[in-house]
């Protein structure tokens, strides 16, 4: 095991200095930027000064365990099969599916522990990694915010962000609903906010009742729509969706699946892979001419477009092995599950931020 640990170690060294200069997306938690100088140093020491033990019995270990790198870029080899333990993430409702994705892709492969995924909302996730500091890993779909990482630091934790993909925020209407084919960010302001019927919105458009069904407050979609549909919106300010008639909030995606598909006069707003898995009893409406889609999103032309993340901790990722090689596994193949999922790809460039921050932190 001291032997395989010291060889991995090597090989993180020199993946380290193949990410030098790379930034990863949020400058408020851990990133490969902050330090690539050390990890650089640890690579020269690793390779020009190999220690007897480690001339001695890398190379047959190298052998029967292909867990290699050439110091391009590449991740160390995750191994499902050499690790064991618990592993517990909470978070998104939106990453939900894409994380129980990866933990059925890792526990196939031969993972034997066991892998708990809740779906709190990203807030109610960051609660239990930075408050509570029962999880090891947050999944989000939003940044990490200021008070949040205070609350991280506060219990010994630094975040390190790593984002894994990114998300079309659907806004959907019942397959029944044969009026609203494309809303402007105007018109979902007042459709989630005060427009009391449709005709509000459009003369044209039935004289009916709005229903509303939106994510609850914990939720990181609630706080992307609000930030996107209502940017102006000051801090104190009572969030207008909370204000509006025939209101329905809930944490769990698929009830509001069900509530919006009950209705032709209902709407509601979610992570697109839950559209993409109920096209029979919803229909996603374009947004400012754009419907929502593998090349809207890559052209970023889609409004409502927003990155995906997984947060860890260096600390939780040394003291639990099992936690770093699922993060290397998601990190190695998320791209090859996100679409299944109703996701789409984050670039290669983002990945690439991604799998250095892994390798900054697990090297440190």
């Amino acid at each position: 095991m001291r032997t395989k640990l010291l060889a991995l170690l090597v090989l993180v060294a020199l993946l380290a200095v193949a990410c030098g200069g790379t930034t990863a997306t949020t400058e408020t938690v851990a990133t490969a930027e902050t330090a690539g100088a050390e990890v650089e140093a640890t690579a020269e020491t690793a390779v020009e000064e190999p220690t007897a033990e480690a001339e001695a019995t890398a190379a047959p270990e190298a052998t029967d365990e292909p867990a290699t790198t050439e110091g391009d870029g590449t991740m160390p080899l995750a191994d499902p099969l050499a690790v064991s333990g618990d592993i517990v993430a909470a978070g998104s409702s939106t990453v939900f599916p894409l994380a129980e994705a990866m933990a059925l892709r890792y526990k196939d492969e031969g993972f034997a522990g066991e892998i708990a995924i809740d779906s709190p909302g990203t807030g109610g996730g960051f609660e239990r990694f930075c408050v509570a500091g029962e999880t090891d890993i947050a999944n989000a779909s939003r940044p990490i915010n200021e008070e949040e990482l205070a609350a991280c630091e506060a219990i010994g934790r630094t975040p390190v962000e790593f984002r894994v993909g990114t998300d079309a925020l659907a806004v959907v209407v019942s397959v029944e609903n044969d009026f609203v084919e494309d809303l402007t960010l105007e018109q979902l302001a007042l459709v989630f906010s005060t427009a009391e019927n449709w005709s509000d919105v459009d003369a044209s458009w039935p004289d009916e009742p709005i229903q509303r069904y939106i994510p609850g407050t914990d939720s990181g979609t609630y706080d992307y729509f609000t930030e996107e549909i209502f940017p102006d919106l000051e801090d104190g300010t009572a969030n207008p969706q909370l204000e509006a008639a025939n209101l329905n909030q809930s944490e769990d995606d698929n009830v509001l699946v069900q509530g919006v598909a009950g209705s032709p006069y209902a709407i509601g707003y979610f992570g697109y892979a839950y559209a993409a898995e109920n096209t029979d009893t919803l229909r996603a409406v374009m947004v400012e001419g754009v419907e929502p889609n593998a090349a809207s999103v890559e052209a970023n032309e889609y409004p409502l477009a927003r990155p995906l993340f997984i947060y860890s901790d260096a600390t939780i990722m040394t003291e639990k092995p099992q936690v770093a090689d699922f993060i290397n596994f998601f990190l190695t193949y998320v791209s090859e599950e996100i679409t299944t999922v109703g996701y789409f790809p984050a670039s290669e460039e983002v990945l690439g931020g991604a799998s250095c921050a892994f390798v900054t932190a697990i090297g440190e």
